[in-house]
């Protein structure tokens, strides 16, 4: 088992402009600071960054979020549940960081049992070649239309390091929407740690000087990734949000990305994505009606794998602890 330092691991992950931004070593030092472990393993050309964490009864479940990353070879599997093994791990859960109907050719299988994707498993991919006028073609009308209507009506958006304004836009999508939201001392550590690398922006979107709508963008190499997002009730009619999307196109494209993620849709086959997106509002509906206009491809990543290191703890584990032993983001 030859575990590795931080900078040994950013060397590593640099070097793979496709790496996902979950395997980076600012990834695993937020989890640090909220209760995991963070272990990182080099193998050959392969290499993963694994999450531990205490669940009940003492067990520890270890957790790959879209790695590993590199060329995933079964020695880098014997590496990682060596390591899990060490760690007194009875499971480690792989998120794999490849679509679902890939070449399979390209991608080692993994030997274990079905797992559950903990984070989104359906997705829209924008791509950001060509001009400017080549993403809006690829845009649904009204999407083309509302962002030149936010421009007209006075919407300005502007890079911040205000974690206040969109922490108090968060709290009220929260409230309005219905759902939880991490903590301020959260999303401050996530920006202090990914800030200073170039690996993330916060984008406000105003309008004479009042912020409608935030957002928490993530780049690395060739990829970006929206991943928080909020918004108020006030001036709606004013589109900030389509705006506050365009201009995080262009802070990715300005970085050298290629895609651009919007993390997140009903994981629901696109004929029913199709057929029921003005029906439907409830989960993740209404954020796909917003984020279809964009144009872009439905993903669906792979399968989440456990690879089991103790059988009996797993099996009881599967039958009676939560399955919410891993929170997502």
């Amino acid at each position: 088992m030859t575990l590795i330092s931080k900078n040994e691991w950013d060397v590593f992950y640099r070097s793979r402009g496709e790496a996902h931004f979950l395997q980076s070593s600012e990834w695993g030092e937020l989890k640090e600071q909220f209760g995991w472990e963070t272990m990182r393993i080099i193998c050959g050309e392969g290499g993963a960054q694994v999450l531990i964490r205490k669940g009940p009864m003492g067990v520890r479940l270890g957790y790959i979020p879209k790695g590993p990353i590199g060329v995933i070879s079964s020695e880098l599997i014997d590496e990682i549940k060596c390591t899990a093994r060490s760690r007194n791990c009875f499971a480690v859960t792989i998120e794999p960081d490849f679509w679902e109907g890939d070449n399979e050719s390209k991608h080692l299988k993994i030997e274990g049992k079905p797992g559950r994707n903990i984070q989104p498993r359906r997705t829209l991919i924008l791509p950001l070649e060509g001009s400017e006028d080549d993403w809006l073609t690829r845009m649904k009308q009204k999407t083309r239309y509302n962002i030149r209507l936010a421009e007209k009506k006075g919407i300005q958006v502007r890079e911040s390091n205000d974690l206040t304004i969109f922490y108090d836009l968060m709290k009220k999508t929260g409230e309005r929407d219905g759902f939880g939201i991490h903590s301020l001392t959260y999303f401050q550590t996530v920006f202090n740690l990914f800030k200073p690398t170039g690996g993330c922006t916060i984008l406000i979107a105003e309008f004479d000087g009042q912020p409608l709508g935030a957002m928490m963008v993530f780049a690395n190499g060739q990829r970006a990734w929206y991943v928080y997002g909020a918004s108020n009730d006030i001036e709606r009619n004013r589109m900030p949000t389509y705006l506050l999307q365009w201009a995080a196109m262009k802070w990715a494209a300005n970085k050298g990305c290629s895609y651009y993620d919007l993390w997140g849709i009903p994981d629901e086959e696109p004929e029913r994505l199709e057929e029921q997106f003005e029906k439907r509002s409830d989960g993740l509906w209404g954020v796909y009606r917003f984020k279809r206009g964009f144009g872009g491809e439905i993903k669906r990543s792979a399968e989440a794998v456990d690879v089991v290191i103790k059988p009996l703890v797993y099996t009881l584990y599967r039958c009676f602890a939560s399955r919410r032993f891993i929170p997502p983001g």
